[in-house]
């Protein structure tokens, strides 16, 4: 039977938490990682309502798209609140696991699922976002300990570059050095300048596991005195957007993303009879990402959240937006990561709801 921990490692197989925006705190957010795990709820934010169901459904743990505790907190108190709703779902003993900008970068996930719903063509990522920092980890090691050193440090948790493991980068090369009085080199003569043929190998690891990477190259390496060089790095972002084909008007457009995502509280900036050849689209808050849309081609961008300065930058880049909304955006990836929590082989609540978050949308005539 699966344990909490071993389905939020299989969901990460598929979600590649390691692409994830390094101020997403993603994973487990709480709970007891070796709880088995039988029946798994699915949301897209864990408020009130949504509390209120799992207690009354009782599902192991919950598979939440947006954290709920997104920013650090001191107290875990009952009341209306992040850390209230938090304190009621560990007193319930339901686990909590997020995959939110993961899930947006991941093959499938919402923003692909997002780009499908409106119909987009040759679709490709565009929009990075760096992830968690990172090290390059570098040494020097004889040819027939290479093995031994990239298996060493792998098990310490470098190497891992998505759904990829034991990656590694090995070069050949020759090393140089005077070994003093009371060396014992493996290789070469003390007393002597010696140029030995050497392989430099490298590893990325993520910097939370620098310490234990470290350890594990000097144990593993043959030499007594092993050199090796460490680097701060930014690599392997996550592409969390999505450029295609539309092929027609921004009208025509608005008419999709209206009749998609719905048409309450949809917002346009941008001439309706221009034409929308090439399309961005970026679930969630994407106007940071404006720039970026137009300089992967777009005539066009839909997220949400755009501001009215942002939108007028827009405008004045050659960029028209369609803002039906934060969570509006987001809806057809909530039913990607049903689907996902699903294929783990585990009983799934499809919570998901539609997907919009605190407001009410309203129709014409509601009000008086």
């Amino acid at each position: 039977m699966a344990t909490v921990a071993s389905l939020l490692e299989e969901l990460g197989r598929r979600t590649r938490p390691d692409r994830a925006a390094e101020w997403d705190p993603v994973g487990l957010q709480f709970g007891d990682p070796d709880k088995e795990v039988e029946k798994v709820a699915v949301c897209h934010e864990v408020g009130e309502a949504t509390v209120e169901r799992l207690l009354a459904e009782r599902p192991d743990m919950v598979v939440s798209y947006h954290p709920l505790l997104f920013r650090p907190t001191n107290r875990l108190v009952a009341g209306r609140s992040p850390a209230g709703r938090a304190y009621r779902l560990i007193s319930a003993g339901i686990a909590l696991g997020v995959t939110h900008t993961d899930f947006d970068a991941a093959p499938g996930g919402t923003a692909d699922s997002l780009a499908e719903a409106l119909g987009l063509e040759d679709v490709v990522p565009f929009g990075p976002v760096a992830g968690a920092p990172q090290v390059k980890v570098v040494t020097f090691v004889p040819e027939q300990d290479v093995d031994s050193i990239v298996e060493a440090m792998s098990r310490a948790g470098a190497g891992r570059i998505g759904n990829y493991q034991w990656c590694s980068y090995r070069t050949e090369g020759f090393g140089s050095f005077l070994a003093a009085e009371g060396a014992s080199p493996v290789v070469g003569e003390a007393g002597a300048l010696n140029v030995e043929p050497e392989m430099r190998v490298e590893m990325i690891a993520p910097a939370s596991r620098q310490d234990a990477v470290i350890a594990a190259l000097v144990a593993a390496h043959p030499y007594e005195e092993p050199a090796f060089d460490v680097y701060e790095v930014r690599s392997n972002h996550g592409l969390i957007g999505r450029a295609g084909t539309f092929g027609g008007s921004l009208a025509d457009l608005v008419e999709v993303v209206a009749e998609k995502l719905g048409r309450s509280g949809l917002r346009v900036a941008g001439d309706l009879s221009a034409r929308a050849e090439r399309v961005a689209v970026v679930p969630g808050s994407g106007s940071s990402f404006i720039s970026a849309a137009r300089s992967a081609g777009a005539d066009a961008i839909v997220t949400g959240d755009v501001d009215h300065h942002r939108a007028v930058a827009a405008l004045d880049g050659g960029l028209a937006v369609v803002d039906p909304g934060h969570a509006a955006t987001e809806l057809p990836g909530m039913r990607s990561l049903v689907g996902t929590v699903e294929g783990l082989g585990v009983e799934v609540i499809d919570l998901t709801g539609d997907g919009r978050g605190p407001w009410t949308p309203l129709v014409a005539g509601q009000l008086p």
